[in-house]
């Protein structure tokens, strides 16, 4: 039996406006984009990474009542769901290229703990750090 992460997903204020940014902005491709009534589901991956996606979700039914829906809402807007994690090849240079696009960054790169990070938020509000991979050499090390 094989068990692998497909699909992670992340909660998102609108899904139009969450498809632009990724798309748009990060270069992410749609992968899934079905709608069921007023259901919607939307995935998008980092080109050249088969396999995992990255769902973007808006809270509400089905999957939530009213009041599950609402208190989601509040967190997000908080910007209080759980940081992701990207890694890039070049972090200053993802940095410059997104911040031209028009990425609202919270963190300037900085080298710490043998790496370069930086981090942005998407328009609904969730954190992301951006982190440059490191060489094998550089590991080793």
């Amino acid at each position: 039996m094989t068990n692998s992460v497909n699909v992670v997903g992340l909660y998102v204020r609108d899904q139009d406006e969450a498809l632009d940014f990724y798309v748009g902005k990060l270069g992410f491709e749609v992968d899934t984009d079905v709608r069921n009534g007023d259901y919607r589901w939307l995935t998008v991956r980092s080109p050249g990474q088969d396999g995992v996606q990255l769902g973007l979700f808006r809270p509400g039914p089905p999957v939530h009542d009213a009041a599950t829906t609402a208190s989601l809402q509040q967190l997000l807007a908080k910007g209080a769901m759980p940081p992701l994690v990207l890694a890039v090849d070049d972090c200053r240079a993802t940095y410059e290229a997104w911040r031209q696009r028009g990425v609202e960054f919270t963190q300037e790169p900085v080298e710490r703990y043998g790496a370069v990070d930086a981090g942005f938020r998407d328009p609904s509000g969730n954190g992301w750090k951006m982190i440059e991979a490191r060489s094998d050499a550089r590991r080793r090390a």
